[in-house]
């Protein structure tokens, strides 16, 4: 059951982040989202059977230690936004930004509320543990993740054009990089998960 919820809640994390993309270009003047169907929370609009169930299953069975996922990224057009220097950053920046504010949420619900159940307090430890690691992981400067896009943004054009460029190679950079580097992570993590809770 344990592995169903944290499934589950890998799964609405990831919506409402990519939902957090496509609301963002939409501030910025981009309508591609929405009229593609997909600023919604209704989760078919934004599965991905592979990224979203089988790749989190198979991580969470395995015991990694370390578990990512995704939704289907929501489609914008960078050259309708208003801001055509810092748009694409702050469109990125919006998804990461969503789960910040998830884990924000029920981590105060953990530390100031009065929950006597512990298990209850373990499955909102779940959902806050779960969108810090969704957030800093998508802030890693790796083509695709949303951490490239936001650095490209600082970056002189010709280094930014490269740079991005590299997208191509980008699910085996980020595979490689979970397996051999995703521990890394875990200390900012925890340091995040004791700050917002209070531990």
């Amino acid at each position: 059951m344990l592995i169903v919820f944290q499934i589950i809640v890998l799964v609405f994390s990831a919506i409402i982040h990519e939902y957090m993309h496509g609301f963002a270009a939409l501030q910025l003047g981009d309508n591609t989202a929405k009229n593609a169907g997909r600023l919604t929370l209704n989760p078919l609009a934004h599965l991905d059977w592979f990224g979203s169930f089988f790749l989190p299953l198979i991580m969470i069975i395995s015991g990694v230690g370390f578990v990512f996922g995704w939704a289907k990224p929501v489609p914008y057009n960078p050259n309708n936004l208003r801001d055509k220097k810092y748009g694409d950053a702050k469109v990125a920046l919006a998804g990461p930004l969503g789960n910040l504010i998830i884990a924000i949420f029920f981590g105060l619900c953990l530390r100031f509320l009065p929950f006597y159940n512990m298990t209850f307090t373990g499955l909102l430890s779940v959902i806050v543990g779960i969108n810090l690691a969704l957030m800093v992981f998508n802030l890693v400067p790796i083509p695709p993740l949303d951490g490239s896009k936001i650095l490209a943004a600082f970056l002189p054009a010709e280094m930014r054009e490269k740079y991005l460029n590299s997208e191509r190679m980008g699910m085996i950079l980020i595979i490689l990089f979970v397996m051999l580097g995703g521990g890394l992570l875990m200390p900012i993590i925890n340091f995040l998960y004791k700050v917002i809770i209070g531990v």
